[in-house]
């Protein structure tokens, strides 16, 4: 899977440096991963990794390419500016652009990015109240929780300076009305996190179909226990 050629791609795997390489593998993974729990939308949303180097250039999925489809070598790398930087036959989002570009700037520990498009993500993206302490994956995830109000397609690049604002120094971050989003150090960091976030909106929106009145949430005393922990 890591190093095969597709869609007229070729492989990477030896033309690039040992740590580009790894960094490829693991960010190809993730966008396996994500397909194969469903959270993904056709050709729409975007992880991204760093390179390691002072450069800060990082790899994003090329646009048009299905996240079951990716592999280590179709991954497009790019710099600050947007500048792609090897030979490809894609282009990348451009709102994929201006989101990870705003993070990776300004997050020297946000070495990956994942952005996510997913029903239960945007329904509780999309809810006045947020996420609400109504389960442990809640409780835990809320501790580094922070909110972004949607401005549109994120085609704009003044929009990074209030998205860096608004994520702060936490790792997940609800887009109103648009999605999910976990930054980690390492592919894992960012997966788990992801996961926690997307498991802690599907357990809401069950529970609130149910009815509002029905849904019981953590005690006060609970939720500051896994604030200290």
């Amino acid at each position: 899977m890591a190093d095969g050629s597709l869609a007229g791609v070729s492989s990477l795997k030896g033309k690039v440096s040992a740590e580009e390489w790894q960094v490829r593998v693991d960010l190809a993974a993730l966008y396996r991963l994500v397909a194969l729990y469903g959270w993904d939308d056709a050709i729409y949303t975007h992880i991204s990794a760093r390179i390691p180097g002072p450069e800060h250039q990082f790899l994003i999925n090329p646009y048009g390419m299905y996240f079951g489809e990716m592999t280590a070598s179709s991954l497009v790398k790019i710099d600050l500016d947007g500048n792609i930087l090897q030979e490809t036959p894609y282009f990348i989002n451009p709102a994929g652009f201006t989101i990870h570009s705003a993070i990776h700037a300004a997050r020297e520990d946000a070495h990956y990015v994942m952005h996510l498009h997913t029903d239960q993500g945007v329904a509780v993206a999309s809810q006045k109240d947020g996420l609400l302490p109504l389960s442990q994956h809640a409780l835990i995830i809320g501790t580094m929780l922070a909110y972004h109000d949607y401005e549109g397609i994120a085609l704009n690049l003044d929009e990074r300076e209030r998205l860096v604002a608004d994520i702060g120094d936490k790792h997940v971050m609800l887009l109103r009305n648009h999605g999910t989003l976990a930054v980690g150090e390492s592919a894992a960091d960012c997966w788990i996190r992801m996961f926690y976030l997307e498991r802690a909106c599907k357990q809401q929106v069950m529970a609130l179909s149910a009815g509002r009145e029905n849904v019981l949430l953590a005690p006060q005393a609970a939720q500051d226990e896994v604030k200290m922990q």
